[in-house]
């Protein structure tokens, strides 16, 4: 292993443990020579988007997968998923009368970070965790759980398709309404791929990222000393940092410091995923050390991951009670400091699953849920995603 290969395995975590650096090598190579995923303009369209959030007078959905799976990167199922994006993005609009901007997680949500390495089979068998389509497959079997470097040009690959299926749905809109433009977004996880897609900015000032409009930085890895966020201040776009209940103020007013030095308007979202529990208590405090620099960034909430429960039968699981708890004490610290709540970021399915429940005493029972088709994180059906969004806009609109 080379020296650069060992300084970046020590500062970054989450970094799958490739089956050939020699192929990784070819791979990166590869993907330093093709095109530009997305357009730096439309990643500052975004940025400006998100600035009007940051100031109340719009705001942000994200919506989509926990994992994206490359089989999901037929036209049909894209459209499917843009639709929902949209419907909800719409209701959201009518309801508070801003302009919702509509990212989705999607053409790029294809790694996802794992709190252990492994995982153990009911029958003892140990074997490298899923870590997403970009890295291995989720299927129980050795051969299934190798990371292979060459997905990673199959995750370019989805992407490319995916992108150009939302572009044409876009731009078939256009013709006979003004629609809002669908803007994609992912955590940016594997440095190697990330870096290997950064392109020269148009106008020859910096560079981007060219792997989505949007990039974050989950709970995980966003040391300030560590290559994830190197990374986000290396590019243009618009980016993200997850904000857990273990934040420490200090260090999270470093972050704004390093990912927004010039104070650039919409340059910077804290995506807030404290969990119900704490979220009432951990975010006024963070909101009240920062103090005057709690107004240079983009709020948003991440209701999902702070509320994940294991159910009776095993299945990871959340409770819409707890999405909504979360979302509730969420907006009101922001609108008790006078900052405006700039968005909403959730996990969710386009089709009918039964993944999430109502409420925590339904987490309890030991009958697995029948339609449990994730292959990470529990998602929202339609319904309670509409159920979400929609007690959103009534928080948003008792806040004014």
């Amino acid at each position: 292993m080379s020296a650069t290969r060992l300084l970046l395995a020590a500062r970054a975590r989450q970094q799958p443990e490739w089956a050939s650096l020699d192929r990784l090598k070819q791979v990166l190579h590869a993907l330093e020579r093709k095109p530009p995923l997305v357009d730096a303009s439309v990643c500052d369209d975004l940025t400006a988007e998100l600035a009007r959030a940051a100031t109340g007078r719009g705001f942000a959905l994200f919506v989509g997968e926990c994992a994206e799976r490359f089989a999901e990167a037929r036209p049909e199922t894209v459209l499917a998923k843009a639709d929902q994006l949209h419907r909800l993005a719409d209701g959201l609009a009518e309801a508070t009368g801003l302009p919702v901007t509509r990212v989705g997680r999607i053409a790029g949500q294809y790694a996802k970070p794992r709190s252990h390495p492994t995982e153990t089979l009911a029958d003892g068998t140990v074997l490298p965790v899923y870590r997403g389509d970009a890295v291995n497959a989720p299927e129980p079997r050795p051969q299934a759980r190798v990371a292979d470097p060459s997905r990673l040009l199959r995750a370019y690959h989805h992407a490319e398709t995916t992108l150009s299926t939302l572009f044409e749905r876009d731009l078939g809109l256009a013709g006979q309404t003004a629609p809002e433009r669908t803007y994609a977004g992912h955590e940016a996880l594997l440095l190697e791929f990330e870096q290997a897609l950064v392109r020269p900015a148009p106008d020859g000032a910096g560079q981007y990222g060219s792997s989505g409009h949007f990039l974050w930085i989950g709970e995980r890895t966003r040391q300030l000393d560590h290559e994830h966020v190197q990374f986000a201040a290396s590019v243009g776009n618009p980016v993200g940092v997850k904000v857990g209940p273990t934040a420490d103020p200090g260090e999270v007013a470093a972050l704004i410091g390093a990912l927004n030095p010039r104070r650039r308007p919409g340059r910077l979202t804290l995506i807030v995923r404290m969990g119900a529990a704490h979220v009432g208590r951990r975010l006024p405090e963070l909101l009240d050390r920062l103090g005057a620099a709690a107004a240079d960034v983009a709020w948003v909430c991440d209701p999902m991951h702070g509320n994940t429960r294991v159910n009776g039968a095993g299945q990871k699981t959340r409770a819409l009670t707890d999405v909504m708890a979360e979302t509730e004490a969420f907006v009101l610290a922001l609108h008790r400091r006078g900052l405006p709540p700039a968005g909403l970021m959730l996990e969710t399915a386009h089709r009918p699953v039964t993944e999430c429940v109502a409420t925590p005493a339904e987490a309890a029972v030991a009958e697995p849920l029948p339609h449990y088709e994730t292959a990470c994180d529990p998602r929202l059906d339609p319904e309670q995603a509409r159920l979400v969004t929609a007690f959103t806009a009534d928080l948003l609109e008792a806040g004014r």
